[in-house]
């Protein structure tokens, strides 16, 4: 057991695990040398009572100095922190993550139930599948998605249950609802949707085909995990809706449109390529 204790930005204590660490180094890619470096000068530098904000900066300046694409990766949770500070680029983010399933997509919508109208942030549909999809951001990791909210969905879903919707040129009942967030759901909120059947994805729930798996899997990392970016050009982008990296390869002009040239322009295309690269 660690001899010191960190502090989570919650407030609340708990002891320093360099196993944790370690995991979610090499879950990134990190390679043994950058591993062995990093928890070696975290835990040199470590003081009893230290935030996890502060070990997660200490760890990325470290792990960046080895692998910048590492590094951009190891940073993807915070990146989703930093869509915001409201939750409309995470409605737009969750759309894209359907676009690339292969559905066409709609945010902000209202909709009329069988008691009252809802406005549902995310409609996607296909041929054969048409999903309802609450986007639930959250502005700091410790912040959980509870079981206030599932029962929330789940009213929800049940009063449009018995709508039928004009999506795709077609007719239909929809055939899912989704609670998607960018932090976790409480254990009450994981019980609760698995009774009533709601499809819950968050940071690390379910254990496979999260959140943190879907971005993994697709490319889909987020622009403000850039480290050539500046926290207003990461905003300028979003702002644009320009939200994932392989976006900028797409259209590399956006770049110039916020006021990036020359080498400038050349570093964040190069640290872009490398996380596409990377995450292949």
């Amino acid at each position: 057991m660690s001899q010191f204790t960190i502090t989570k930005s919650d407030g609340t204590k708990q002891p320093f695990e360099e196993k944790k660490l370690i995991s979610s180094l090499k879950r990134v890619g990190a390679p043994d040398v950058a591993i062995s470096d990093v928890v070696s000068q975290v835990e040199h530098g470590m003081k009893d009572g230290m935030t996890t904000r502060d070990i997660y900066g200490q760890a990325f300046e470290l792990l960046h100095k080895h692998s910048g694409p590492a590094a951009v990766k190891y940073s993807i949770r915070r990146a989703m922190l930093e869509l915001g500070p409201d939750g409309f680029p995470f409605e737009r983010f969750v759309a894209r993550i359907f676009k690339v399933m292969g559905y066409e997509t709609l945010t902000d919508q209202t909709l009329l139930g069988e008691c009252i109208s809802h406005e549902v942030d995310v409609v996607a549909w296909k041929t054969e599948s048409l999903v309802l999809v609450e986007a639930k951001y959250h502005n700091e990791f410790d912040l959980k998605s509870d079981a206030k909210v599932a029962l929330y969905i789940q009213a929800r879903r049940e009063d449009l249950s018995g709508t039928m919707f004009d999506y795709g040129s077609k007719r239909r009942h929809f055939d899912e609802f989704w609670l998607v967030t960018n932090t976790k759901f409480s254990d009450m909120a994981i019980r609760y949707g698995e009774c009533k059947g709601l499809k819950l994805v968050g940071w690390n729930y379910p254990s496979h085909g999260n959140l943190h798996d879907i971005i993994e899997q697709n490319g889909l990392h987020p622009v403000t995990a850039l480290t050539s970016l500046t926290a207003q050009q990461k905003r300028d982008l979003v702002g644009r809706g320009v939200l994932v990296c392989i976006d900028i390869i797409g259209n590399p002009s956006v770049l110039e449109n916020i006021g990036l040239h020359g080498n400038a322009r050349e570093r964040v295309l190069d640290e872009t390529q490398m996380v596409i690269e990377r995450a292949k």
